[in-house]
This record gives structure tokens, C-alpha cells and sequence, in this order.
């Protein structure tokens, strides 16, 4: 029975022009091939000479052993076309049982050809570097020399498909990339696949190039396949970018925890299929780990985590939780010392197959694991654990020394982020610490203060507020920011806080609170250090509020101004108010501008973190500040709610500078709270001061007052008389304490001294200070004012918001 033949095959057979040469060298038969080779019909050739077929008829045959025909058994000759053209041919000569021959020719370019491809196809096959495989246009193997030696895995059978020895989905992924060559005739260069053999199971990485064949007529009759085996090509290749990639992700970031997790999201799925970071409970909190030497209770934390499955297995230990106790074992003592470790499945089973442990630690399908520490600086910070799958390769030595070398890279990172935040801490508890209450409330004002460092809390500054209550019930609104960051930042800003207050208890005018404070930033500048000068400095708004007048006097350090929104719910840009420089600047005044406020507005100051967060522009995000502010400064709404709604408004994103923000509703004392008098500068006046404060605490209901607040007013109106001068102003406020003022036009500080037995005076302010809770002065622009506090009784003070008349 005669096979089918395959297609493409008989193509080959069609070049050959073959003749029968009778011994006397005439043609007998004269073939179709050899009619198209030459463009001679056999009625033309048949019974001739073959000789006349030759270009030059006077040569003879080329080669040696020629017969009586003339005709040698192989060579090369020069043959004739009907067109005059040459055609060299390459011939045989096998002699035939009647002394004729049967010559076979073809074109010698295509004898060269398939002469120069055999040996190419025998040279391939022969080698063991390069695997080679020829697949028919079904797919079907027909030639390899791929044998289990070369690659490590099984031999490639012939006739065989790739799914006999490959896994079902690799062999499918390189069939499907063979049929596109052989569909397209698009070469396939240098494709890296993954190649996964069944028995023996082996993963490897093979470079696959593919070239379509074709037949004499150009159709498509399979493709040719070259493999090399690329496995540690590509394995360095990995190692490589995996380095690359942990030294570019890895110590971004200066949070312990944002550390952890770019650990594990470069090492998935690059390096293994699960992978989690395990760090000290007191890494965590900044503070240096303690030794633990063998098993119980790690101290460890879970802290990152990544799957290349996605979500994190719920059965495994989760982001928070503890780590439960682990048995001792020399592999865990090992990794104790600063070695990575790896275990099969197997053995970690038995080094630490207690249930709690399997069941929260190991994978569903973990294959191979392996462990290295976080080393750094001597501290053993934590872990690295990561796991690989049935799908990859167990780890090896290799990919522990890479893991090492990972691991103490990152060790490193995570231990500066660890000292970060000791330090972060430090810099927000001292800054806690030095900032007002967050909300206050007095007679002058509701107040409330909100602070949101840079970065969402990475950074903390010097920025700050403070609320400040003065006597006569008068109150400062501060809002600062110094240059810089960190503890030298924190601590400037404490220094500048205190001197504030320290400058308010002085009861000075804004324009020389602030000239005072200038001249302290200029000599801390000038006691830093050359490489420190420049971080020294800031920007300051003063804000002193009088609620009996409903006046605000303001002066600014280069502080962007405030922004008033009044009851009606319209917002205002203090725009009037002149900056001067910034603090240490020095050289430049400063310039207080005073406004009237309405009971129930709302004051905001502010640093320029806030506005920066609206708008790059600084006057379009000052716009949107008091557009924000008219629309969430309502009556009756708590000032903290809206400092948290003009924050959340403003900053999507954590700033990139600090924010502090201060609200203060103004209040204003009613008219039947205050009673003031005005006396010349005459003795006899003592008696009509003193008349007139006994007849107004009587009316405000503070009888039992009377007798102290009389010798107050006594002694202080005298001195005015005595040493002052007039005008003489008395005014009495009554709030939750009851304050004495008297004013002079006299400039001289009154001094509180002790009088000797024999003096004759000397005692008054004395006794001022005695009969009252606090006592002090202050300049204005005519003189001075000396105020006095006394507290009222319990009964008072629970109606002091309800004085009982008017002023006498």
C-alpha cells in the first residue's frame, strides 16, 4: 500500500529534469521538468545529440569517468535555454540494463541550496547547546534533538506533540505563539517563556525563536523552532531589577509601617508569592528591640503583608496582630544570629509545626519558605517571611544571599524611619505641650485653635497659636510660624511663645509687643551658628481685643492678614492692616491699626500653610479662605466644628506646610456692666470716689465689697492726686471678677516697696496688693492706667452675667 504524502514533499521532486540517453549519446525520453528547465519540447530533443544541448557544442561533458556517451556519472555542465541563456545544472548519470542512461538534473543554485540546508539541519540537530524542533503544520514534532540531557528535563519525542512532556497550559501558551508565526510568517525573536515540564516537574526559562517553512511555491508547510535553555540568564536578569527595584522603593518614606510595606510589595510577586514583614513591638513605638535569645514570645508584630493572589488569606496572621510563642529550634536561633533561612514545606513542619503556628502562618499551598532578619546597627528589628507556591521553584542558597543582602538594605531604612519617629514623637509631644488649650472661653471671647503638621503628621514645624487673657478682662489672639522644621523648629516656637506672654503681661501695644519680639529673634540669630542664621526667624499677628470697647488693635510681623465675618455671615479681608517685616528682619517698623468688631463675630488668623493649600496664587487662596469662612461661620455653630470644616475644605491632600488655624467669636460686655468717673486732681475728690463705688456695688448687688473695693479706690485715686495729677479717671467693670482702673496722665510706674516703721507712707499699694487677687499697670497714650482684680463671692459669681442696675 503507497503512504499519502505529506504536503509540501513532492515539491522537491518537481525541479529535477531527468532524460534517457541512448548509448550512442541520442535522446530517447525527455521530461516535463526538464522541458520547463530548458524551454525545449521533447519533440524537439528527442533523437538528437545530447551534446547539442550543451552551450558550447565543440566542449565536451565536464567530469571525469565518462562512458561511451560522453557523459560522466556526476559533475556540473553549461546547458543551453531556447533563449540563448546559460543554465548550469548539477547532474547524476545512473546507468540503465539496456546501456542507456537516466540522467537526473536540476538548476545547481537549488542543488547548492538543499546541499547547504542538510548540512544545516545535520549541524543543528547534532548539537547539544540548541534545541531544535520541526513541527509540520498540524503542530506535530517531526524533528528534534532535544534529548533529557540537554535542558534538564524529558526529551522531546518525534513524532510527538509538546503537551506529552510539557504542563497543559505552558505547552498550550507555545503552540498558540507557533501557529501565529505559521498563520502570519512574522518571526518570533528571543521570546522569554516560562517553561514548566511534568517528569521530572521543572520550572525553567527558555528563549524561544520560531521561523515559518515554506515550500518551492512559497506555501506554508511548518515551522522551525530554537530553544535555549535561559534560566540563569534570566534568573540574574531578575535579581538584577529586583535590586534596582528595592533601592528605588524601599527608605521613601520615614514611616515604619509604609516601610514594611514596600518591603513585601517588591518582593511580590517578584520574589515569592506571599511575603510579610514581622517588627518589634517597640520598633513600632521608635524605641530600640530588645535581645531575644531562642523561642516563647517573639515581640513581634505583623505589619505588612502582600499576596500575589490579591487580598491577604484571612486565615493568616493579619496586620496588628501578635505573632503567637515559637518553639525553639537551631534554624530559628540561626536566624536569631543574622541568617536567612529556608525550609521546605516539610521541614518547617517539623521545626515549628505546632497547630497556632500552620495554621497562621503557613500558606494554602506554600512549597517552600524562607525567613531573613532585619539587622541594623547591632538591633534585630524584625523579619522578612516569604513564601513560594507549587508554581515556582523551591528557594535555594542563591535567593537567600539575595534575600540578605535585601533585608539588611532594608533594615536600615526601617530603623532610620524607627528613629524618626522617636524623634516625630518627641518633636509633637514637645509641641503639644507648648500650645494652647485648643478651645477657651472668656468674658472677651470664644476662642478655638486647630494645629495639622505637614505630611498628614510626618513633619511637625513651628507653627502655633495662642489665646492670651489680659486684665480688664481683655484677651490676645497670637498666630505665628517659624522657619523650619523638627525639634530646633518645635523649640524656637517655644521660645517666641514664651516671650510673647511674658510681653502681653506687660500690657504693651501691639506695634511694641512686636518691636520687643524682633529684637529677641535678632539675638537669637546672632547667638546661632554661622550654618544656623538662616533658620532663624518667622512671622507673628498680634491681636489685642478691649470687649468693654469691642475694639481690636492689631500689628502684623509679615503674617498675612485676618479674616473678620461678621454676624450677618459676610467675611472681610483685613486688608487695611499694615505688615511689617518679618521677625529679625529688624530696621522697620511695625504698625498697629485698630477695627471695631460686632458682638458675635468671628476673628480667624492663620498661617500661610492654609492659604497655599487653596491656591498656589496667595491673594486667590486668601479669597477662597474668607469665601470658605462666610459660608461655614454660622451663629449658634461650635468654632471647633468649623475649623474642622475649613480644614477638611482646604486640604484634600496632607499639606506641605503646617496649618494653624485659630477662630475667635468676639463677645462685648453690656453697658450696665461698667461704671466710669472722671475727677480733677483734688483731695476732696478721694471722698466722691469712694461715695460713688459704694453706691455702684450696691446696685450691682456686691455689698459685701464694699468695705474692700472703698480702700482699693481710696488708695489708688490718692496716689493719682498725690503724684499724677488730672484728669483722674476711675472705672469699675463688673464680669466674673470685679476690676478698680484709675487713670493718670502721669508716665510713672508705680513700684510696690515696704515702708519702715517710722515712714509715714508707702503702704498704699501695699495694701492694694493684700485686699486683691492681682494687681498691676499699664501705658496709654495719655498716661497710665492702674487696674486692680478682686474676686466675688460664690453667690456673685454665679450672677455676675446679671448685674442689678445701671451705673450710679
Amino acid at each position: 500500500m503507497w503512504l499519502a504524502p505529506r504536503r509540501g514533499c513532492p515539491s522537491v521532486f518537481d525541479e529535477i529534469a531527468t532524460a534517457v540517453i541512448h548509448a550512442e549519446g541520442t535522446v530517447l525520453n525527455w521530461s516535463r521538468a526538464a522541458e520547463e528547465l530548458l524551454d525545449r519540447t521533447a519533440a524537439e530533443v528527442c533523437g538528437k545529440p545530447v551534446g547539442h544541448l550543451l552551450a558550447d557544442a565543440c566542449e565536451r561533458w565536464p567530469g571525469a569517468d565518462a562512458d561511451e556517451t560522453g557523459i560522466p556519472c556526476a559533475g556540473r555542465a553549461l546547458l543551453r535555454h531556447r533563449s540563448g541563456d546559460r543554465i548550469e545544472v548539477a547532474f547524476r548519470a545512473v546507468p540503465l540494463q539496456d546501456s542507456s542512461l537516466l540522467v537526473l538534473a536540476a538548476p545547481a543554485r537549488r542543488v547548492t541550496d538543499w546541499e547547504q540546508g542538510g548540512a544545516l539541519l545535520r549541524a543543528l540537530l547534532a548539537q547539544d547547546r540548541i534545541g531544535v524542533g520541526v513541527h509540520d503544520a498540524d503542530m506535530t514534532v517531526v524533528r528534534s534533538n532535544i534529548t533529557p540531557e540537554m535542558f534538564g528535563g524529558p526529551g522531546l519525542p518525534t513524532p510527538g506533540r509538546l503537551g506529552d512532556v510539557m504542563a497543559p497550559q505552558v505547552a498550550e501558551e507555545v503552540e498558540a505563539a507557533l501557529r501565529r508565526v505559521l498563520d502570519t510568517g512574522v518571526p518570533l525573536v528571543q521570546h522569554e517563556q516560562q517553561m514548566y515540564a511534568q517528569a521530572p516537574a521543572r520550572l525553567w526559562s527558555a528563549l524561544l525563536s520560531a521561523l515559518r517553512l515554506e515550500d518551492a511555491q512559497g506555501r506554508p508547510s511548518g515551522v522551525v523552532v530554537l530553544l535555549t535553555d535561559s534560566t540563569a540568564q534570566q534568573r540574574a536578569r531578575r535579581e538584577l531589577e529586583l535590586r534596582f527595584q528595592a533601592s528605588v522603593r524601599i527608605g521613601a518614606s520615614l514611616d515604619v509601617e509604609r516601610t514594611a510595606q514596600d518591603i513585601v510589595d517588591v518582593l511580590v510577586p517578584a520574589f515569592g508569592d506571599f511575603a510579610s514583614v514581622d517588627l518589634a513591638d517597640a520598633v513600632l513605638e521608635g524605641e530600640e528591640p530588645p535581645e531575644i535569645h531562642g523561642g516563647g514570645d517573639l515581640h513581634l508584630h505583623r505589619t505588612a503583608v502582600a499576596s500575589v493572589t490579591g487580598p491577604w488569606p484571612a486565615g493568616l496572621l493579619q496586620p496588628g496582630d501578635a505573632l503567637p510563642p515559637w518553639p525553639d529550634h537551631p534554624v530559628l536561633r540561626s536566624y536569631q544570629r543574622g541568617e536567612a533561612v529556608f525550609l521546605d514545606r516539610a521541614g518547617y513542619v517539623e521545626a515549628f509545626g505546632t497547630p497556632e503556628i500552620l495554621r497562621s502562618a503557613v500558606p494554602e499551598g506554600g512549597r517552600s519558605a524562607m525567613a531573613a532578619p532585619l539587622l541594623a546597627r547591632g538591633l534585630l528589628l524584625g523579619s522578612i517571611d516569604v513564601w513560594r507556591t507549587e508554581q515556582r521553584e523551591p528557594f535555594d542558597q542563591q535567593d537567600a544571599d539575595l534575600l540578605s543582602e535585601i533585608a539588611s538594605r532594608a533594615a536600615l531604612s526601617v530603623d532610620n524611619a524607627r528613629r524618626y519617629t522617636r524623634e516625630h514623637r518627641a518633636a509633637v509631644a514637645l509641641q503639644q505641650r507648648l500650645l494652647p488649650r485648643a478651645t477657651t472661653d472668656s468674658p472677651a471671647a470664644d476662642t478655638a485653635g486647630l494645629y495639622l503638621p505637614a505630611g498628614g503628621g510626618a513633619e511637625v514645624s513651628g507653627d502655633w497659636f495662642d489665646v492670651i487673657p489680659l486684665p480688664s478682662l481683655r484677651c490676645a489672639f497670637v498666630v505665628g510660624d517659624v522657619i523650619g522644621r523638627g525639634l530646633a523648629a518645635t523649640a524656637t516656637m517655644g521660645r517666641l511663645r514664651a516671650a510673647i506672654q511674658t510681653l502681653a503681661d506687660l500690657e504693651l501695644d501691639p506695634t511694641e509687643l512686636l518691636t520687643h519680639l524682633d529684637d529677641l529673634v535678632a539675638r537669637l540669630t546672632a547667638e546661632a551658628g554661622p550654618e544656623q542664621q538662616d533658620t532663624i526667624g518667622g512671622t507673628c499677628l498680634y491681636a489685642l481685643y478691649d470687649p468693654v470697647t469691642g475694639r481690636c488693635a492689631l500689628a502684623s510681623a509679615g503674617h498675612p492678614p485676618p479674616v473678620v465675618v461678621r454676624p450677618d455671615g459676610t467675611a472681610r479681608i483685613l486688608q487695611e492692616l499694615s505688615p511689617g517685616p518679618p521677625l529679625g528682619v529688624g530696621c522697620m517698623p511695625f504698625e498697629t491699626t485698630t477695627v471695631d468688631l460686632a458682638p458675635g463675630s468671628v476673628l480667624g488668623l492663620y498661617t500661610d500653610g492654609l492659604i497655599e493649600c487653596m491656591s498656589h496664587d496667595a491673594d486667590t487662596g486668601l479669597r477662597h479662605l474668607a469665601d470658605s469662612m462666610g459660608a461655614h461661620c454660622r451663629p449658634g455653630r461650635p468654632l471647633e466644628e468649623t475649623g474642622r470644616a475649613l480644614l477638611a475644605a482646604a486640604t484634600d491632600l496632607p499639606p506641605r506646610d503646617d496649618i494653624a488655624l485659630l477662630l475667635a467669636r468676639t463677645r462685648v460686655l453690656p453697658p450696665h456692666g461698667t461704671a466710669a468717673w472722671e475727677f480733677p486732681a483734688d483731695p476732696a475728690v478721694v471722698a466722691e470716689a469712694r461715695a460713688a463705688t459704694v453706691r455702684q456695688l450696691a446696685a450691682w448687688g456686691l455689698d459685701d465689697l464694699a468695705f474692700t473695693t472703698e480702700l482699693v479706690v481710696s488708695e489708688l485715686v490718692t496716689n493719682a492726686v498725690r503724684y499724677a495729677g488730672g484728669p483722674i479717671g476711675l472705672r469699675l467693670i463688673h464680669e466674673h471678677v470685679l476690676v478698680c482702673e484709675v487713670t493718670d496722665p502721669s508716665n510713672t510706674q508705680p513700684r510696690l516697696r515696704r515702708a519702715r516703721w517710722a515712714d509715714e507712707g508707702g503702704r498704699g499699694l501695699f495694701l492694694v496688693a493684700q485686699l486683691t487677687a492681682r494687681w498691676g499697670s499699664r501705658y496709654d497714650q495719655s498716661g497710665k492706667t492702674i487696674w486692680a482684680e478682686l474676686h466675688l463671692s460664690s453667690a456673685d459669681a454665679a450672677h455676675h452675667g446679671e448685674p442689678s442696675g445701671r451705673p450710679a
